[in-house]
């Protein structure tokens, strides 16, 4: 699942969708992204976003971004917590935040997706 937002142009849309593929190939996780406004507050939308993956979800990754709003929320599955503790996820977030804060929305997503499957890659 990627939903993209305007700002992202095609090729960057593409760009996004091809990092979750090789993220969820390198680690054996399953990886989601979100870029758009939250319907609600941010983490509970968030969560129902991670939820709708269904079966998928305990061992899925959602990467939630809004970027109007310059938030970012990272939802973890009870398998993938394992593999992806809260420290390494703030390490990504952060990592994704400076390069959003630079203006680079689609390639920090894509670097920040990176590092996670690396990350969950050392404990697969």
């Amino acid at each position: 699942m990627v939903t993209v937002v305007p700002a992202l142009s095609p090729a960057q849309a593409a760009g996004v969708r091809e990092a979750l593929r090789a993220a969820g190939c390198r680690s054996g996780l399953r990886f989601a992204a979100y870029l758009g406004p939250a319907v609600g507050p941010r983490r509970h939308f968030s969560e129902r976003l991670h939820a709708a993956l269904g079966e998928e979800a305990a061992r899925a990754v959602l990467v939630f971004v809004d970027p109007g709003d310059r938030a970012l929320e990272i939802v973890t599955g009870p398998h993938a917590r394992r593999r992806l503790p809260d420290g390494e996820c703030r390490l990504a977030a952060m990592s994704m935040a400076a390069a959003f804060g630079e203006g680079d929305l689609a390639d920090g997503l894509v670097a920040g997706l990176g590092l996670l499957a690396d990350l969950a890659s050392r404990r697969r």
